[in-house]
């Protein structure tokens, strides 16, 4: 299995760069990460600030052209040194552009940020806000932790996707996925669904609904991933119009949805487990896994159609059988991993954030 893994991974990258932010200020746990028409995106959540390079970075430091969240492009204060506003941030996470509009899961206001034309310069503020009446309130679910959610809160949203019309939002805290038909234009815009929960105002949970739902991705052909962090396991729907009446279809990294341990409660990971998995990504008919608390990525040839489907290849270690940081090595190399947690392609280029190495992997796909 070893062998065979190796030589198959050589076929899947044909090289790799490694990309640490600006070098007189470089990223620290970067947890998002996303390319658009050619521009680079990262979330540098320890530091509370998001930063643009208009095109990929082909060397190990490069200054930013923008920064978001912050007046500068050094500055790294929670919302910049003080309240929440239009132009600040508190611990971003998710990310999703096509080149005309920016949305930021911007986790630890309680709120996603809009901008309904991609920003072109430092600190420009975000049009629109998402789960908060304005930008100065940043309270989960608006009036505090044990205030019942609603249609129009958010407690602790992580992930965001989009299909350039409608918005998909990972409400994490709230245990649950909003769905909105347009993206929101005005503050404090009501979802028009929601996933994993019978009602708006609903906080218990099942089994059988996402426990922890980190991040959301749509799929070519309309397929739906969460990526149910606390349980192990990523959610497939075959069609996303089914999830708010329907159990998921397939269960990735679990036998069964009682399933609910760490590896399935083993010692190691194999082809079929996951640890603390915070995201997907659709690539050609084919599904990526960020496996974080394995620090590896895992690649399905197919969206897999059985609930415990193996993984046909791996990312950041030379075997299934390893799940340690940077392949039980104290230092990073440009093959291993430390707990990535966000994964974007665009055409053949992948950029991973590789959080706990504090940088931005960038492989280029051989297929």
């Amino acid at each position: 299995m070893e062998d065979s893994t190796q030589t198959e991974l050589q076929t899947l990258v044909t090289h790799t760069t490694i990309f640490n932010g600006a070098e007189d200020s470089p990223l620290l746990a970067p947890r998002g990460v996303f390319l658009t028409q050619g521009k680079l995106l990262v979330a540098d959540t320890a530091q509370n600030r998001l930063f643009i390079w208009n095109k990929l970075p082909e060397t190990e430091h490069q200054a930013a052209d923008i920064v978001l969240g912050q007046a500068g492009k050094s500055a790294t204060g929670r919302n910049a040194g003080g309240g929440a506003n239009a132009s600040s941030l508190f611990y971003p996470s998710g990310i999703w552009s096509d080149g005309q509009k920016l949305i930021v899961a911007d986790a630890w206001n309680h709120r996603v940020l809009i901008w309904l034309n991609f920003p072109e310069e430092d600190g420009q503020p975000a049009d629109v806000v998402v789960g908060q009446p304005d930008f100065s309130r940043n309270e989960p679910n608006v009036e505090g932790i044990s205030h019942t959610p609603s249609a129009q809160s958010l407690n602790w949203p992580y992930g965001v996707f989009s299909d350039g019309q409608q918005l998909w939002i990972a409400d994490t805290g709230n245990r649950r996925v909003l769905h909105f038909n347009t993206i929101p234009t005005e503050n404090f815009a009501a979802a028009n669904q929601v996933i994993g929960k019978p009602n708006f105002e609903e906080r218990d949970y099942d089994h059988e609904d996402p426990i922890w739902p980190y991040s959301v991705k749509i799929g070519p052909q309309g397929q739906m991933a969460i990526a149910d962090t606390q349980y192990y396991r990523v959610l497939i729907w075959n069609d996303w119009k089914t999830a708010t009446q329907e159990k998921a279809d397939v269960i990735i990294g679990q036998a069964s949805f009682e399933g609910n341990g760490q590896n399935q409660f083993g010692w190691f990971p194999k082809a079929n487990t996951l640890n603390w998995c915070y995201d997907t990504c659709f690539y050609q008919n084919g599904l990526w896994v960020a496996d974080t608390g394995s620090s590896r990525i895992l690649w399905f040839e197919d969206i897999p159609k059985e609930h415990n489907t193996p993984a046909n290849n791996v990312l950041g270690q030379d075997d299934f059988t390893t799940g340690s940081e940077n392949k039980n090595t104290i230092w990073s190399t440009e093959e291993s991993l430390y707990w990535p947690f966000q994964v974007c392609i665009e055409g053949q280029t992948m950029v991973a954030a590789d959080t706990g190495n504090h940088r931005i992997v960038i492989n280029h796909l051989n297929f």
